[in-house]
């Protein structure tokens, strides 16, 4: 019979605490997420430093509860996994050190695993992925296309060069009186109202895959603010609506754009914003209608925020390629994939 490959995952880049336990890359055995939103919630976004103080709480609560509900010993794990960036620095020590002294102490090899990469293996827990393969990834700290020709190679096709989607979220929520964070809440809204405001879709027509979403944010919170000096009322959820239309359009033209031009046999739409309702049917229905051959896959709703479970995926694989750290293991607040400029030129 053949064994079994755990390992015990830690993510610890922002404001969630997890830890998991992943057999064979594939299968959650347990997904343990202790989450500060609430600590955050006054400050309207993340605060660096009472972030690292909860993981430093959290952790070792967190791998006794990931273990105990995997019903595994420690003498059983295959390998450790652990984000070593990008993300805040004083969040990413707290996991690194975890897992290194965890690795250490039990005579585990230890898996150096991205954010990003992280998020984009989620898809390994709805099927398996085919290469070449495009990842669309959409968070608050990210929006960036990522073309995938092989097993582990990434590379950066195209990127915000200012504001990621989550962050327009988050800032465009303030103006509206939505308390961080604003996603969700801002996309259930937007389903309420209709694109009346018409806002800037900012670099749809150029030649090339970024994105940028600052003029956006400022457009909006320029309409909201002359009207609140001449005493005008707006719709909530027609701005919600209008602010959501412009970035899902942006988004999916540059999504389509690049799949076309590159041999893509899937598409992966991951991170925090891939929770999205509005992305995801926009998503579907414009590859239904241009490109139907595309196996369109979307990381479970569940597993887009930050988890170790994904971690655990990618760990997996960076695992079978012979990818392992030792004790000089260090955060990497900027860490990011290669970037290939003129991809799809």
């Amino acid at each position: 019979m053949k064994k079994k490959n755990l390992i015990l995952a830690f993510e610890s880049s922002c404001d969630e605490t997890s830890v998991a336990v992943i057999e064979d890359g594939q299968k959650i055995l347990s997904n343990v997420i202790a989450t500060q939103i609430n600590s955050h919630k006054r400050f309207g976004g993340v605060v660096p430093e009472v972030a690292s103080r909860h993981h430093i709480e959290q952790i070792t609560i967190c791998i006794d509860e990931a273990l105990k509900e995997a019903q595994i010993k420690t003498e059983q794990l295959t390998a450790v996994a652990v984000t070593y960036g990008p993300g805040l620095v004083g969040a990413l020590l707290v996991g690194v050190a975890a897992a290194k002294v965890f690795a250490y102490a039990n005579d585990l090899p230890l898996i150096p695993v991205n954010h990003m990469a992280g998020h984009i293996y989620a898809a390994r827990f709805v099927k398996p992925i085919v290469f070449p393969a495009m990842a669309l990834l959409v968070s608050g700290g990210h929006t960036e296309l990522v073309y995938m020709p092989y097993e582990n190679e990434f590379q950066i096709i195209g990127e915000t060069r200012d504001d990621a989607a989550g962050e327009a979220y988050d800032k465009i929520g303030r103006v509206l009186g939505i308390s961080y964070p604003a996603g969700k809440q801002i996309d259930e809204l937007a389903h309420q109202g209709k694109d009346n405001f018409h806002f800037p879709r900012a670099m749809i027509h150029e030649d090339n895959l970024d994105f940028s979403f600052s003029g956006l944010k400022s457009a909006f919170i320029n309409t909201v603010h002359h009207a609140d000096q001449i005493g005008e009322t707006l719709d909530k959820a027609d701005l919600a609506a209008s602010f959501q239309q412009s970035v899902i359009d942006v988004i999916v033209q540059k999504t389509l754009t690049a799949c076309a031009k590159l041999p893509v046999k899937q598409l992966i739409l991951a991170g925090g914003v891939a929770a999205n309702r509005g992305l995801r049917e926009t998503l579907d229905k414009q590859l239904a209608k241009s490109q139907p051959e595309l196996d369109f896959v979307k990381a479970p709703l569940k597993l887009c925020g930050d988890n170790a479970a994904m971690i655990g995926a990618a760990g997996y694989v960076a695992m079978n390629h012979h990818i392992f750290a030792d004790a000089n293991l260090n955060a990497e607040p900027s860490l990011e994939f290669d970037w290939v400029p003129d991809a799809v030129k």
